[in-house]
């Protein structure tokens, strides 16, 4: 296709859905700035589908009913033909039964799993993959045995607790504490209190973004860092920097992605984003972002493996489906992305990664 008929075709609108506000707003300038290099990508090729790509950002940080209203104005106006992007799962909820299988949605975040609805895709880790094997590692490497879960009241945290509740007796742990907030307070002050009055051995954060950099300030002021391992599965280098050196020792993380993995596809990634995204100034490179790629980086692979741009045509080839990109080998299990997790260890502002689960 020459380049004049792939600038003249009508342009594929990807609608990116990611915080520009509240506590996960953090994230928000790496994931714009990742698809925007997934885009150049796209448009210096084939695009997706022989269609140039453009990128649709739509604020997810907003409450999810106004999520919901601006996605569905869109659609109503035809100015999107895919939705992907990192943000919470009570978006999710409220983007699905407005979506309906319209248009292929790809959900990129790290969340609770168990998600069925028809056109919807998948590629962030869940649980099984990624607490439950962390929670197992630092039992056995590090003695965690009695955990203190403290998380944000929406679906995510509750979900993932109750899966914890639930297997905690075969992972050797039990939980001796809950402590949940609202969205935006994870300074309250009773947080390190309860955690100290519970005598765990470990915390597990179920914060997002800034919420987790609140707390980590206020768990550190307390002096219980120095005694009590925490580790979360929401945990990226702008939440370290934010957080302080003081407030990010004895904290551990896993994930499918961090920017100091060292493998070549990561590193191939780590450097194609340098050069297109401004060098040294650009936004941290983070898991929430790369996920953006991988949500976009997933539609490609579906319209190729499809020969076509549809729910229909996506259902049908979504199981087994399998590429290569920055977190290694990715398949389809169903709708479910399975991948790589690994775990790390807060290294001031960066984190040292300790090898996969």
């Amino acid at each position: 296709m020459s380049r004049m008929s792939f600038a003249s075709r009508t342009p594929l609108q990807i609608g990116v859905v990611v915080p520009m506000q509240g506590p996960g707003g953090i994230f928000g300038p790496s994931c714009i700035a990742v698809s925007e290099m997934a885009a150049a990508e796209l448009n210096a090729t084939d695009g997706i589908d022989g269609r140039p790509v453009e990128m649709v950002y739509i604020d997810g940080g907003q409450q999810p009913s106004a999520v919901a209203a601006e996605v569905e104005d869109r659609l109503r106006r035809s100015e999107i033909d895919a939705i992907t992007g990192w943000h919470i799962s009570s978006v999710r909820r409220v983007l699905e039964p407005v979506v309906r299988g319209q248009i292929p949605y790809v959900y990129t975040s790290l969340f609770e799993g168990e998600e069925r609805a028809r056109g919807v895709y998948c590629s962030g880790e869940t649980p099984d993959q990624q607490i439950f094997p962390a929670i197992a590692w630092l039992r056995e490497n590090l003695g965690i045995r009695k955990w203190h879960v403290v998380g944000a009241q929406y679906v995510w945290p509750v979900e993932s607790l109750h899966q914890f509740a639930r297997h905690a007796a075969e992972l050797g742990v039990e939980i001796v504490g809950t402590s949940f907030v609202q969205m935006g307070k994870g300074a309250d002050p009773r947080l390190p209190a309860e955690v100290a009055a519970s005598q765990c051995d470990g915390v597990l954060m179920l914060l997002v973004g800034q919420d987790a950099v609140e707390f980590n300030r206020s768990f550190t002021e307390s002096g219980l860092a120095e005694r009590v391992m925490r580790y979360s599965p929401l945990m990226d280098e702008n939440m370290l920097l934010a957080s302080g050196p003081e407030a990010t020792a004895n904290l551990y993380c896993s994930a499918a992605y961090f920017s100091s993995l060292a493998t070549e596809d990561a590193l191939d990634f780590l450097g194609r984003y340098v050069d297109l995204a401004g060098g040294p100034s650009a936004p941290s490179l983070n898991n929430m972002a790369q996920s953006c790629y991988q949500g976009i980086q997933t539609l490609v692979e579906l319209a190729k493996k499809s020969g076509a741009f549809g729910v229909d045509d996506f259902d049908r080839v979504i199981d087994g489906l399998t590429f290569t990109g920055p977190r290694g080998v990715v398949r389809y299990d169903g709708n479910q992305a399975v991948q790589a997790v690994h775990m790390a260890r807060a290294d001031i502002f960066n984190f040292d990664v300790m090898g996969a689960l």
